[in-house]
């Protein structure tokens, strides 16, 4: 059975280079330190064509790692949205694509609504996630079942996890027309988007 850590203890096992797994508003995640994210793909069974986002605790933090001047747009849709159910798929460059994105041009981006996952985020900075689910199988809705599904990897505990929302985040990407197009219709719609 997977070892229940507090988040102390789950960001010293995110430093040697482990996956874990915590609560977010929307669904549990599976995650990692960027440059280890190699083995988020390999724990999912997931294509290898399927970027993992940058989860963190501070848009400034988040927005830094784009290697791009922030647009208003961008700041403008974080300020109403984040801390939430949203992930902003921004123009990238630099290392981070590699490990995220591999030959992609694009980070996705957000911060959870989720106290926990917050304060884990504040002593790890931003990790690589994904949601804690084998690919192409039913997301994990709480701590027992990603325990059932991933039993060797450490998870947030021991107080109970806060109840999901289930439905997963809302994906916008930037377009190059200056514009967000919905790549995945999920928890929230911003105002003036069309799905």
């Amino acid at each position: 059975m997977s070892v229940s850590l507090n988040a102390p203890e789950l960001a010293h096992q995110l430093q040697q280079g482990s996956a874990v797994i915590f609560p977010t508003d929307t669904l549990p995640a599976l995650a990692s330190r960027p440059e280890h994210a190699a083995c988020l793909w390999n724990i999912k069974q997931r294509p290898q064509h399927k970027p993992v986002i940058l989860m963190g605790d501070d848009p400034r933090a988040l927005f830094r790692c784009l290697g791009h001047p922030i647009q208003p747009e961008w700041q403008a849709m974080a300020e109403r949205h984040w801390p939430g159910a949203l992930t902003l798929v921004l123009p990238a460059q630099g290392s981070l694509i590699d490990q995220l994105n591999p030959g992609g041009d694009c980070l996705g981006l957000r911060i959870p609504a989720c106290a926990e996952a917050l304060e884990l985020l504040q002593l790890t900075g931003p990790l690589a996630t994904t949601s804690a689910n084998r690919s192409g199988e039913p997301p994990c809705l709480n701590a027992p079942a990603a325990a059932r599904q991933f039993p060797a990897i450490p998870r947030l505990g021991p107080k109970p996890w806060p109840i999901a929302g289930g439905t997963a985040s809302t994906v916008l990407r930037w377009e190059p027309s200056g514009q967000w197009q919905v790549l995945r219709a999920g928890a929230v719609m911003p105002d003036g988007i069309a799905e």
